[in-house]
């Protein structure tokens, strides 16, 4: 009797205690990662990518480091001085990372919020800090020496550098800071700092490049340009020196021709120092980020290509001497993410249906003022 007794009650406590082992396998499960946020640390010793994973709710928790086996430039806040350093391919299955100090793009195949070494090439040029890719084309800006623009074939997770496709920008040191496909793949623009203009190439069917088309900001101080899916460019303009919360941003068309034509013209985006924009994957609110305001500011894309503040403009705040850089949105378009350099942290915002933003508790991950560069979210 005592035996069964005792038997009865071994089998209840594995029952409870399998019971137990599954609920929290389930929960556990509740928590995995729907998607991963990239950022690297541009390392000057060993530039290496910080992987985190998404959780449903945005919020991050760091999954691992991947080393690109190449070298970063080094530096504190902002060295690159680019949009593109860390680039996803449209499909998301690869991630691009430049490493400006040894001259070199790595490409790693990306799996949930992990990542597998798959190649690196040589740049074609000096100090890469931004990579395009739109279909089997990738293009890479090099900034340093003589400021260029050189092509590759994507085959399946390898790059190969394209015959006769660098272009050179219009002078040497012209701070080129992003280079973007249009939707179509027929055109690729690159933004120039130094010299404020907007170079736009045709894409030849062999993958090279036509002759440069040279066009002015219509503000000052453009900075980095990316496509809306409806084809319009935008353009952020960090404005004239020493103006008051004097940064903006313009919307152009791009014509047969590789001329631009204003749509909308030097929005103000009610902040300081803004580099960086990212549109929404649906196309419908671009979001722009104010590094000296540690500010997000919103708007909405019409067909036409006009931008139109959304509320009050600025729509999220950072913590204090967050110096919030590079920004990225989520592949799903509910999360904006925002490296912030002078704090060591990664701003969260929840993205509503009507545009306006949430803030979500940022995430821990890099010592501040660190040289960290480059945002990627899937």
């Amino acid at each position: 009797m005592n035996k069964a007794i005792r038997t009865l009650l071994i089998g209840s406590l594995t029952i409870g205690l399998i019971s137990t082992v599954r609920a929290i396998g389930r929960e556990h499960d509740g928590d995995e990662s729907v998607g991963a946020v990239f950022i690297m640390n541009n390392s000057v010793e060993k530039n290496e990518v910080i992987a985190f994973g998404r959780a449903a709710d945005g919020s991050l928790r760091e999954s691992g480091k991947f080393a690109t086996e190449g070298r970063g430039s080094g530096g504190n806040t902002d060295p690159l001085e680019s949009q593109g350093a860390l680039t996803l391919s449209q499909d998301h299955s690869l991630l691009f990372a430049v490493n400006a100090g040894s001259g070199d793009v790595t490409v790693f195949r990306v799996r949930g919020s992990g990542l597998t070494f798959a190649d690196k090439v040589s740049s074609g040029g000096s100090e890469p800090n931004a990579v395009a890719q739109h279909g089997n084309l990738v293009y890479v800006l090099n900034v340093g020496g003589s400021s260029n623009v050189v092509g590759f074939t994507l085959d399946h997770d390898h790059l190969n550098q394209i015959h006769d496709s660098t272009r050179f920008l219009t002078t040497n040191n012209s701070g080129a800071a992003s280079l973007a496909f249009s939707p179509n793949g027929k055109f690729l623009a690159v933004t120039e700092r130094a010299t404020n203009n907007i170079d736009v190439f045709a894409v030849e069917p062999d993958g090279t490049l036509s002759a440069i088309v040279v066009n002015p900001s219509a503000g000052p101080g453009a900075f980095s340009v990316v496509f809306a899916p409806n084809g319009a460019a935008l353009v952020s303009e960090t404005g004239a020196a020493g103006a008051h919360n004097g940064s903006a941003i313009s919307s152009y068309a791009v014509l047969a021709n590789g001329t631009v034509a204003a749509i909308s013209t030097s929005v103000p985006t009610l902040g300081a120092a803004n580099c960086w924009n990212v549109t929404t994957p649906d196309g419908r609110f671009v979001y722009v980020s104010n590094a000296g305001t540690g500010n997000i500011s919103g708007f909405s894309i019409s067909n036409s290509g006009a931008l139109t503040p959304i509320g009050g403009t600025v729509l999220g705040t950072n913590p204090s001497g967050a110096t919030n850089l590079d920004i990225a949105i989520s592949s799903d378009g509910k999360f904006l993410y925002t490296l912030n350099s002078g704090i060591g942290t990664i701003g969260i915002f929840a993205i509503r249906n009507d545009g306006t933003l949430v803030s979500v508790p940022s995430a821990a991950g890099f010592s501040a003022t660190s040289g960290f560069n480059g945002i990627a979210a899937n």
